[in-house]
């Protein structure tokens, strides 16, 4: 008999919902917030005012989409945390009282373990292009940088994390240095396909195993920049594309170093990369091309898996209710809990 899971995901400035049955995607619905692009950044107020707004137009077309009735849900699976507090508890709220309407489970979903397992959603029943156990995933987002050993669906460990920023944080914090509109990843990727990744040489920083620190990067580039600024105003206009090839490959060159040094160390060949900056087309090619030198399998999900979405909330919530791993209506969400 075939399960389907309704996934809600409200972490951070996306509202999202998706539907999955059994491990086959059959809607994923996100509505994005442009309201935060004018601060340079989100804004949690304004975050979870959108997602009040958002939450129920996003499920019912979720569910619209997926070609089902409510009464088919078996389940709802929720992101609990980490991620802005206000935002969580919408999604939550949504979540306990669609659950305790429709007399079903309610499956909490750790938002980073998501991520990892977004790997194993199918859009067709026979699709069969998913890790196998164990696998190395390098988890790398805005607000996080780590390399994970994946056991397996419930059981993952962290072998490698940011000390201080995450990589897509230096992404952006680095764009808006130069004067680019928020989100600046996207944009310097974009901008770094024109440039000269050799152009210019930035900080990488000597951090023993395989944690990561990208403070240092990001001081290391706005001291570059001040001191050329002083000899030439118009250096980061002149210099742009250089700059963006340059930053990107310093960050994908210290994210790779511990990758392949965690993938020699445990001889493991399957990697895997998650979270919004494996969308990133510089360190897809780098994944790519280390793949073939080294004879990995590598797993790069599609890019409407790679930013926050419910597809891989719902796919989380499916083998945890395989598990029976429900949570009462007492539950809590966490803006931050260790993975």
């Amino acid at each position: 008999m075939s399960t389907v899971i309704l996934g809600i995901e409200s972490s951070c400035d996306d509202t999202s919902a998706a539907v999955i049955k059994d491990e086959v995607i059959l809607s994923n619905v996100i509505a994005s917030q442009a309201v935060h692009q004018a601060y340079g950044g989100v804004v949690p107020e304004l975050a979870s005012r959108a997602h009040q707004q958002n939450i129920i137009p996003v499920v019912e077309k979720a569910i619209s989409d997926a070609g089902i009735e409510k009464s088919e849900i078996d389940a709802v699976a929720f992101t609990r945390g980490p991620g802005l507090m206000g935002s969580l508890l919408v999604g939550t709220s949504f979540a306990k009282g669609f659950a305790l309407a429709r007399n079903i489970p309610l499956i909490e979903i750790n938002h980073l373990h998501a991520h990892v397992l977004a790997h194993f959603i199918k859009e067709h029943s026979e699709d069969d292009d998913s890790p196998s156990f164990p696998f190395l995933c390098l988890l790398v987002s805005g607000g996080n940088s780590q390399i994970v050993l994946v056991h397996d669906y419930m059981h993952m460990e962290i072998i490698g994390q940011t000390i201080d920023d995450a990589a897509g944080e230096a992404f952006d914090k680095c764009a808006k240095v130069m004067g680019l509109p928020y989100p600046g990843g996207p944009l310097i990727d974009k901008l770094a396909k024109e440039g000269n990744p050799n152009a210019f040489e930035f900080s990488k920083p000597r951090i023993s195993g395989y944690d990561y620190s990208f403070s240092g990067l990001k001081t290391s580039f706005l001291y570059f920049l001040r001191d050329e600024l002083k000899k030439n105003p118009q250096f980061i206009e002149e210099h742009k594309a250089d700059l963006c090839a340059s930053l990107q490959k310093t960050i994908i060159d210290i994210l790779m170093n511990k990758l392949l040094k965690a993938a020699k160390v445990t001889g493991i060949k399957e990697v895997a990369v998650a979270g919004g900056v494996s969308a990133n087309s510089g360190l897809r090619n780098e994944l790519q091309e280390c793949a073939m030198k080294r004879g990995w399998r590598t797993f790069i999900p599609k890019f409407s898996y790679t930013t926050d979405n419910a597809a891989m909330i719902a796919i989380n919530g499916y083998y945890k209710y395989l598990k029976k791993e429900f949570v009462t209506q007492e539950v809590a969400p966490y803006s931050r809990q260790a993975f």
